[in-house]
């Protein structure tokens, strides 16, 4: 007889846009396998975008977590490793290893949500375990860079060489007889891993989903909506903020006036917001909009709107992106929507993760070199809604459609929760 599926399930995730993505897949997971039992190991930060789900018992975070001062990009500067070393990233790492190695012994899976780190835990569990590829696609290098911003030969042919941004010692784990499921975010980046024997799919890009679209508010009607994203990484989010807000045009620049809306997570805090933007020349206004506002301010005929996890909402109302973020920049894209960066400082936000990015989606995503550039690229776009329909349209088809949670999650079901015969084993 065949043995009976298993009901555990162990999800690492190494990142806030990870951690939003693996959320789907539990959530989809949950629907299908409403007995199932989840852990999470957030290996980068606290993990707060599980927090709700905790709550309301679809899973249960597990592990030690600590906020360390790079963020998660320790790799992207030798200062920044050094400050997360110093912060306790040995010990951390150590005990996040040591808890996988005991749920591996027990014999239940792990599903691994991100790059390298978290497919190395799975594969150290000692069980089969499957693996959601999220950051890396071969239009990082297939693409042509944005004009301006330099080209990375170094970089391009040594991906042009293997024939995939993944590596060499990424394949081995892929392929690994343990190793049940392998998902990547496109065809072109699943195409480079099958030459390099990696059964690898795109079966469709969570990200995208719960961004149904809502209808635009009558009072908005007339008005220029820009959609303003600084992240969510302290203290990089509050300088990004404060050099988007100078980069925004007075309200004479415009023919219509102008409404910026503001989604925000659980950082940067009210006090901080207010902060900055009364630095910036806000003040507030009375009385407050709806739709989930939690506050207007206003400068010379500018509206700003601040919204508490507002983005799924407000994002389809928007024509224009202002952005220093990177998931919630790619959702906003996929819905159609352009958007300008300015790279900063970092450590997440700067000029190569910038370039990366515009990379990645196909240029709907303009990294600008100063705020000044991007206030006078901001009122050309807004004056040409033709181009901006052509960089909303490649974005759409950069980032794909909605359902991948549903699809991957009936797979993650088969191959890794399935009896032995459906994982391949016996």
């Amino acid at each position: 007889m065949p043995s009976p599926p298993l009901n555990r399930l162990l999800v690492l995730s190494n990142g806030h846009g990870e951690d939003l993505i693996a959320l789907r897949l539990i959530e989809a997971l949950r629907r299908r396998r409403p007995d199932l039992e989840v852990a999470v190991l957030p290996l980068v930060g606290l993990g707060q975008a599980y927090a709700g789900a905790e709550a309301r018992g679809l899973l249960q975070r597990v592990g030690k977590r600590r906020q360390l001062p790079s963020g998660g990009f320790s790799n992207q500067s030798l200062g920044g490793l050094l400050r997360d070393l110093a912060a306790g990233l040995p010990l951390l790492s150590w005990r996040q290893w040591r808890l996988v190695r005991r749920w591996g012994r027990q014999g239940d899976p792990v599903l691994a949500v991100g790059d390298l780190l978290p497919l190395v835990l799975a594969w150290a569990a000692g069980g089969p375990y499957g693996f959601i590829g999220t950051p890396k696609s071969d239009y990082t290098w297939a693409s042509a860079p944005p004009a301006g911003w330099g080209r990375s030969p170094l970089a391009d042919g040594y991906h042009r060489a293997k024939g995939s941004e993944w590596d060499p010692w990424e394949w081995a784990l892929m392929r690994h007889r343990r190793c049940r499921l392998v998902a990547v975010r496109d065809a072109l980046t699943t195409r480079g891993l099958r030459r390099r024997g990696v059964a690898a799919i795109a079966a469709g890009n969570p990200m995208m989903d719960g961004l149904a679209d809502s209808a635009l508010p009558g009072e908005l009607t007339g008005r220029r909506r820009l959609l303003l994203l600084a992240g969510s990484r302290m203290p990089e989010a509050l300088v990004n903020l404060r050099r988007l807000l100078q980069a925004l045009p007075e309200a004479s620049a415009s023919p219509a006036p102008i409404t910026v809306l503001v989604p925000t997570g659980s950082r940067p805090e009210p006090a901080e917001l207010a902060a900055a933007l009364r630095s910036a020349g806000f003040s507030p206004l009375e009385p407050q909009r709806a739709w989930g506002a939690a506050a207007t301010w206003g400068r010379e005929g500018l509206e700003l709107l601040i919204g508490p996890g507002q983005f799924a909402r407000w994002a389809p109302w928007a024509e224009l992106g202002l952005a220093t973020a990177g998931t919630a920049t790619e959702q906003l894209v996929g819905l159609g929507v352009p958007a300008l960066s300015l790279p900063g400082p970092g450590p997440q936000f700067k000029a190569g993760f910038a370039r990366r990015q515009s990379r990645l989606l196909g240029g709907a995503v303009q990294p600008c070199a100063s705020a000044l550039v991007l206030r006078q690229r901001l009122l050309h776009l807004l004056d040409d809604p033709t181009e901006c329909q052509r960089l909303g349209a490649i974005g759409r088809r950069r980032m794909g459609v909605a359902g991948g949670s549903e699809q991957l999650a009936t797979l993650i079901e088969r191959r890794l929760l399935g009896n032995a015969r459906d994982r391949g084993e016996g």
